[in-house]
Formats: C-alpha cells, structure tokens, sequence
C-alpha cells in the first residue's frame, strides 16, 4: 500500500514545514523536540554512518555535513517527506500481516514516520486488538527526553482517530 492525501496530510499538520532561520532565503534546518536536526517536513538528518545528527553540532558544522539541506524550497521539502514516505511504508507493508484499510494504513505510517516503528504496536494491529491499540496509541511516544510533549499527544490522538474511524483531527 501506499500512502494516501489523506495521510500525507496528517503527516505534514504535524511535522510543519518549518525554517530554521528567518534570517536566511530558503528553509534551514532545526532542531526537532528530540534534539534531532530535521528540514523539511521532519526529515531527520543523519550522519555517513546513519545515525541522527543531534543538538550538540554546530550550524556551521551542519552546512558543511549538508550544504544540499541548507536553503531548501517548499517544493523540495515535499519531494523529500515523498521519497521518505516510501521507506516508512515499506516498514508498515513488511510487519503488519492482517488486512489493513486505508486510513488504517495511512495512521500507521504517520506514526512510524515520526517513531521509526514499533514491534508492539505492529503486534497489536496483527492481533486486532483495538482497546490495547487505542491505549498504547494514547500513552506511548507522547514525550522527547523524557518530557511530555502536548503536540506529540494530539498526534497519537489524531493517529488514532484516523485508524480506527477514518477521520482526520487536525
């Protein structure tokens, strides 16, 4: 499956496209809740060895890690949540083993693009399981650092919302 305008449209409320430094043409990259250095719609940057680049580098050291990253357009932000996308999906596609609908689909891989994917929560889906999907969805990954995040909540609220009614909260 493959993610629908429904879903993308969830992912974009709640990564924002959001610009770094005003200061600067083009959009720059910023620090997520997490510490994380994103651009774009929450495209997490990583080093040559895959691993998140995080707070503790310098500006200056990012536009030598990513000059590619450093004045991006709207255009190209969409582009990279688009290719993105494809990788989350196929993690969605690869361990959920029952029948999914759409929006049950597009909710799942809102929320693996912003986790990264979670065995429980697949486990869950495959057991069609709704009260411990709809409890788990509510009370995990809803802080960054260990601090509750209100944003983080909604998201998982509105994930849920979407997988179980087919509904968009934004």
């Amino acid at each position: 499956m493959k993610t629908s305008d429904k879903g993308i449209t969830l992912i974009k409320h709640f990564e924002g496209l959001h610009d770094g430094d005003l200061n600067e043409i083009g959009l720059q990259p910023k620090l997520c809740p997490a510490g994380v250095w994103t651009v774009g719609y929450g495209r997490a940057l990583k080093d040559n060895k895959g691993r998140f680049v995080r707070g503790d580098v310098s500006i200056e050291k990012l536009r030598q890690m990513f000059p590619q990253f450093m004045d991006i357009t709207e255009k190209q932000a969409e582009a990279y949540l688009i290719e993105d996308l494809r990788r989350f999906e196929w993690v969605v596609n690869n361990k959920v083993y029952t029948d999914l609908q759409q929006y049950e689909f597009d909710a799942l891989v809102s929320h693996t693009y912003n986790t990264g994917g979670s065995s429980t929560l697949f486990s869950l889906v495959n057991k069609r399981d709704s009260k411990r999907i709809e409890k788990w969805m509510k009370t995990t990954y809803i802080t960054a650092n260990g601090v509750y995040l209100r944003g983080l909540f909604n998201r998982r609220v509105a994930e849920w919302v979407l997988f179980s009614e087919n509904r968009l909260t934004l």
